[in-house]
């Protein structure tokens, strides 16, 4: 049986199960089912089951609406099935390189229009998918959407949930919808506090290290949740993005932190519309368990070839950089833009090292103005980029040259991202890629940064 087949007719064995059995609707579940029972219109959920969950949103980035639109066409489709849920994001080809952007950005426009998209998020309107809409309150907790892009993990850090659709996500357009199996979930409590200078960044490196195959949690996260557990107070929402960032490189389909008082407050303050807090039921049934002591790892960097190969910065300390980059999905928030000018006040970036910054969002880049933190970042040397993904959409902008040495906080550093096969790319929190482009080596930034004060 062909395996669209066998998942359709898993479905239908499923639904027939559960209106046929005696579950109590209030068995404990974790907070990925919780969510996707109630966009299902279901009492509960286990994971294996299939549903179609209907979305608050559904987000669809720059580079991909013109093959959706086309697919569509093809089809005789020209309506969307709710388009006032619909979201266009502006955030991988910002600034037009080439001809062929500038055609692909003017049909986005025309789709939007055709559509009657709710939301369009043009260039200079929006910023990075990922964050403009936590910041802004577009995205808040307890909710879902479907995404093409699989950094739409990143909701898991104000508490809700977005499900990448890839390909699929014409087929969303279309329907409003499309069927999903409940992942099963991983619950990972993390322990300790944080030393001075380490941040999410770090543990999120660190946490990729174990969670791939063959990692010292024997875990396979493809297809899995990864829900956070433990005192998670001092975690801030920047923090909390980067933590659900690198476990997304090694296939973690969603990541989720039950939202404290602190992310429902900023919530509150931003929120577009009313929305209810989803919170994992304490006795759920979890795939497996784990736990991280986060008090003894050291600011991490992440070596040449993919996030998990991350060793402390000692390891690396020294190796020579020409190019360095802050911002991305990862850390693109103002909080590392802010954290990053800590280490760049007063100093100038080092000859021959060049350092390009592109913020999270429109929002993050008034404030820099406004608080003169882009003061900072232009007094060293610094070039300013607009709100997007900027140089980690694979180097269109800002690439490196054959056997030059880059340090970022990109997403992931597969070998050729920003175009040559030699070239080294490490990955670092901002603190430690910023402190680097000032020494023009990899550095600890403790040794640039009093953490401590």
């Amino acid at each position: 049986m062909p395996a669209r087949q066998a998942i359709e007719a898993r479905a239908r064995d499923n639904r027939t199960s559960t209106a046929s059995s005696d579950r109590d609707p209030s068995m404990p579940m974790t907070a990925v089912e919780k969510i996707l029972a109630l966009r299902s219109g279901r009492a509960e959920l286990r994971a294996g089951e299939v549903v179609e969950p209907q979305p608050d949103f559904v987000m669809i980035h720059d580079g991909v609406v013109l093959s959706a639109k086309r697919e569509l066409d093809q089809l005789g489709i020209d309506r969307l099935a709710q388009p006032e849920r619909v979201m266009i994001v502006t955030d991988h080809e910002v600034i037009y390189p080439n001809a062929r952007s500038a055609e692909r950005g003017a049909a986005n426009r025309r789709a939007a229009r055709q559509w009657g998209v709710g939301r369009f998020y043009d260039v200079g309107q929006g910023g990075h998918g990922h964050i403009f809409p936590m910041e802004s309150g577009l995205l808040l907790p307890g909710m879902f959407y479907f995404d093409n892009d699989r950094h739409s993990t990143n909701a898991g850090a104000i508490g809700a949930l977005g499900f990448r659709m890839g390909s699929e996500i014409s087929r969303v357009l279309a329907t409003g919808t499309n069927w999903v199996m409940v992942p099963k979930t991983i619950q990972l409590t993390l322990t300790g506090r944080a030393r001075p200078g380490v941040f999410g960044r770090d543990i999120g490196f660190v946490i990729a290290r174990n969670l791939r195959e063959g990692g010292s949690w024997g875990l396979n996260p493809d297809y899995r949740v990864l829900e956070f557990a433990g005192d998670l107070d001092a975690f801030d929402l920047a923090q909390r993005t980067a933590l659900c960032s690198s476990p997304t490189e090694v296939r973690a389909y969603g990541t989720f932190f039950p939202p404290s008082a602190a992310i429902l407050a900023h919530a509150k303050a931003v929120a577009q519309q009313p929305f209810t807090p989803v919170y994992p039921d304490e006795q759920a049934h979890y795939e497996a368990k784990v736990s991280l002591d986060i008090s003894s790892i050291e600011p991490q960097v992440a070596l040449p070839g993919g996030v998990h190969r991350a060793v402390d910065v000692s390891e690396v300390v020294g190796t020579a950089v020409d190019h360095a980059f802050i911002g991305s999905c990862g850390s693109g928030h103002y909080e590392d833009l802010q954290l990053a000018a800590r280490a760049l006040a007063g100093r100038r970036i080092a000859p021959g090292v060049r350092l390009l910054v592109a913020p999270g969002s429109e929002r993050s880049s008034r404030r820099m103005l406004e608080d003169g933190l882009m003061k900072v970042f232009i007094e060293a040397g610094a070039v300013m980029l607009p709100a997007g993904c900027g140089v980690c959409n694979d180097g269109v902008i800002g690439p490196v040259d054959g056997g030059e040495v880059s340090i970022s906080t990109f997403a992931g550093n597969n070998n050729g991202r920003l175009g040559p096969k030699d070239a080294k790319l490490f990955l670092g929190n901002p603190a430690t890629v910023a402190a680097s482009a000032v020494a023009g080596r990899i550095v600890d930034p403790r040794t640039v940064i009093d953490f401590a004060h």
